[in-house]
């Protein structure tokens, strides 16, 4: 994909080609050069995934230079990384509004929209990436390891609170930490199968056995 540069020269990503914001984005423009360089960056991946797109090629996509990609992120592998990382925030803050806005839902309904949310086949290439990097760091490349920092424990408490409502905290936080790996676990097949009516069977039984009986 070729962009072409913004009007103020190569420190951010343009917007003329039409793209919408990366999932979970207000639609605002980034507030300044490092933000709009990894919005783009996270629209790019969206759209395209990453494959062996070079830091040059990708800086041509986003209509700036690679030397202000490193400058702002050190490296490729950086970048992907703190795409990522923002990708993983933006499904947790959309936890926390779910939990907001729908605080007298049951708790499986909560989930089941969370699970349509992170299965959205608009996700996929994002979380093709998070799973090639994930399994880099796993074999101990010293590019992705900064990924491990806080990848389970980030989304323990918020998934307490949803799974565990009531449970004595290290209980809780037991059965959060399952619901990660399941989660992870039922998008690494979805991606490989791409059976979503099976992978959604397998979550509703998950559903079934974590949520409180008297509210599902």
């Amino acid at each position: 994909m070729s962009r072409p540069r913004t009007a103020g020269g190569a420190d951010g990503a343009s917007r003329a080609d039409g793209m919408a914001p990366a999932d979970g984005a207000s639609g605002a423009e980034p507030a300044g050069p490092r933000e709009r360089l990894l919005a783009g960056a996270m629209e790019y991946v969206s759209r395209h995934g990453v494959g062996e797109i070079s830091l040059r090629g990708l800086a041509a996509a986003l209509g700036t230079s690679h030397r202000m990609l490193l400058y702002h992120f050190g490296s490729r592998e950086a970048l992907l990384i703190e795409v990522i990382r923002t990708v993983e925030e933006q499904q947790r803050m959309a936890l926390a509004a779910i939990l907001q806005e729908e605080a007298d839902a049951p708790p499986a309904e909560i989930m089941r929209r969370m699970w349509a949310r992170v299965a959205d086949p608009a996700l996929w290439p994002n979380e093709r990436l998070f799973f090639e990097v994930y399994a880099q760091a796993l074999q101990g490349s010293p590019h992705a390891l900064p990924l491990l920092d806080g990848i389970v424990e980030a989304w323990v408490e918020p998934l307490a609170a949803l799974v565990a409502p009531g449970r004595p905290p290290d209980e809780a936080r037991a059965e959060a930490r399952l619901g990660v790996a399941v989660v992870r676990g039922l998008l690494l097949d979805l991606l490989a199968t791409r059976d979503r009516a099976a992978v959604d069977a397998a979550m509703e039984r998950y559903i079934a056995a974590i949520a409180p009986a008297q509210r599902i």
